[in-house]
């Protein structure tokens, strides 16, 4: 008997066949975890319960290394260069009717070194008098994503809009990074978050008469959540303001300026002109679907519109970028669910890219956590949790398939994201994903006429739309290199007075390059160049 065969003495039932009972054979949509079977009171709520049954799924290797150490599609991409020879900026030319996608992270937890956590950075179009794109944001920036927006030659003055889809830490945690060292290099204007208001859901423990039981409701929405990280970073932001963080000729966005719900009000006292400055723009799902528009640019004609997806607490979202003709959705983290199947289908208009997210089958997941390579030696209460997480938050390989089988007209493309991609992992989801229709990979693949065009995201693949054609790449970065090439803000270039004076400044003196680094240490303890008889200590030009 194996592992999958043994019968909990507690349950009186294996775990096959709870698996079966629940809906949850690969290949499956979604369904109670196997604690239902002992606990179904506690998932009243779940509108999948059913005694459904499903063929079981595709047989997956796993016993390979090699297989699951690499992954050969992303490997035989053409490649892309990030720092271009052709432009002043070194940005490499966009064509003026393309849209780039790049993943600057990719994974789910708890992935290791091969992918970050979640991160895309999308281009718009090009401007030939600035060399830049005409418009340019980040969706998510879970840990890690920074090493790779760096690599790929994408500066902190190209990050100044992001779009989280929820909050959790591998979805937003470099933002840390981002909005503390924008400021040290070439965004010398404020950081705009875009991402839910409140939950409004309850907090279980609360009790009026005991405050130490915390609030009724959490303020737990975009607007608190920049708030406290304005704080929280505080010592950084006073530490490196010796360094201007301000240029002459920035003219703060209106409301009008970008199509937005609200006016752009920083959290806390900074000035709306500073890079220091932190702008949430909260994004209400109670709206009707008409009035969900998150950004509405007249000037680059961009438009990003939002809908709410199930995800872990109530408040995740998914959005919609709309631009000449072109279309993307990035679902960010959730079960399967019916709004994203609506925008992709998008009335019966189709769209370019439908990024979506997407889990291995529960106990593939625990077993990868565990660093085993059969799934029959994966512990029960393993495979559990795994389900149980599963449940509430994602979509494994099987409903993503049965999703895109009812998406008509196809997407263009269809991306798979959060995903611990390799060769094991990859040939698995395809076998599940064809169980419920056709559909191939490949920039020149050949396929029948209804099958979709399918990838998995992987760490700088790059991925160009136009109206033509659709291209998959790979970016060649040096991974001994340190960071994007600095594009200086308007009426700056070579000119010092282009920029205001630093908040900690040498008294009396004011200009762009009079910053006091010593106005907030002290220097007393502190071992110089030359001694007091000009004996040399060391050198000071460092060497």
């Amino acid at each position: 008997m194996n592992n999958h065969d043994k019968t909990d003495p507690n349950i009186g039932i294996s775990r096959r066949d709870a698996l079966k009972l629940s809906g949850l054979a690969l290949g499956g949509l979604a369904g109670g975890s196997l604690f239902d079977l002992v606990a179904r009171a506690a998932h009243a709520a779940d509108t999948c319960e059913s005694d459904c049954t499903c063929a079981e799924g595709p047989s997956c290797r796993w016993d390979s290394e090699a297989r699951a150490q690499n992954y050969t599609y992303f490997n035989r991409l053409p490649p892309f260069s990030p720092f271009s020879r052709e432009t002043s900026t070194t940005i490499p030319r966009l064509g003026k009717d393309e849209i780039r996608i790049t993943f600057m992270g990719s994974a789910v937890p708890p992935r290791t070194l091969a992918q970050r956590m979640m991160s895309i950075f999308v281009e718009v179009g090009w401007d030939e008098a600035t060399q830049m794109p005409r418009d340019q944001f980040v969706f998510d920036c879970g840990s890690g994503v920074c090493a790779n927006y760096g690599a790929m030659n994408v500066g902190y003055g190209r990050m100044t809009k992001i779009f989280l889809t929820h909050l959790h830490g591998d979805h937003m945690s470099d933002l840390v990074h981002i909005y503390c060292f924008g400021p040290s290099g070439d965004r010398k204007s404020p950081q705009f978050v875009w991402g839910p208001g409140p939950s409004g859901l309850r907090n279980p423990d609360y009790d009026p008469a005991d405050e130490t039981r915390g609030p009724e409701f959490y303020d737990d929405g975009t607007r608190a959540f920049c708030a406290h990280l304005r704080e929280a970073c505080r010592w950084h932001s006073e530490s490196f303001s010796f360094q201007t963080t301000s240029y002459k000729l920035y003219e703060p966005p209106t409301q009008a300026d970008w199509g937005l719900p609200h006016e752009p009000v920083p959290v806390g006292t900074d000035s709306p002109r500073d890079a220091y400055a932190l702008i949430p723009i909260e994004l209400d799902l109670t709206l009707p679907a008409e009035q969900r528009v998150a950004y509405d640019n007249p000037t680059t004609g961009v438009r990003i519109t939002y809908f709410p997806v199930i995800h872990d607490r109530r408040g995740s979202i998914g959005y919609k970028l709309e631009w000449n003709g072109l279309s993307l959705i990035f679902t960010g983290d959730t079960k399967p669910e019916t709004n994203s199947l609506e925008q992709a289908r998008n009335g019966g208009d189709g769209i370019d890219v439908f990024i979506h997210e997407m889990a291995v089958p529960a106990e593939i997941w625990a077993m990868k956590s565990l660093r085993l390579n059969d799934p029959d030696q994966v512990p029960d209460a393993a495979v559990q949790q795994s389900q149980m997480v599963q449940n509430s938050s994602h979509s494994p390989q099987g409903a993503f398939g049965y999703i895109l089988n009812q998406i008509h007209p196809r997407p263009r493309l269809t991306v798979a994201t959060h995903f611990p991609t390799a060769d094991d992992t990859v040939a698995c989801a395809m076998r599940s994903l064809r169980e419920h229709g056709p559909c191939y990979m490949g920039n020149n693949a050949n396929h029948t006429a209804d099958a979709a065009r399918v990838t998995w995201s992987f760490d700088r693949m790059v991925i160009t739309v136009s109206k033509d054609r659709i291209l998959e790449q790979r970016g060649m970065v040096k991974e001994f290199g340190f960071q994007a090439t600095y594009q200086p803000p308007p009426g700056t270039y070579n000119r010092p007075d282009g920029f205001d004076t630093p908040k900690y400044h040498y008294e009396g003196q004011t200009g762009g390059s009079a910053g006091d680094p010593y106005a907030q240490i002290d220097t007393t303890t502190a071992i110089c160049p030359c001694g007091p008889d000009g004996e040399c200590n060391f050198r000071e030009d460092g060497y």
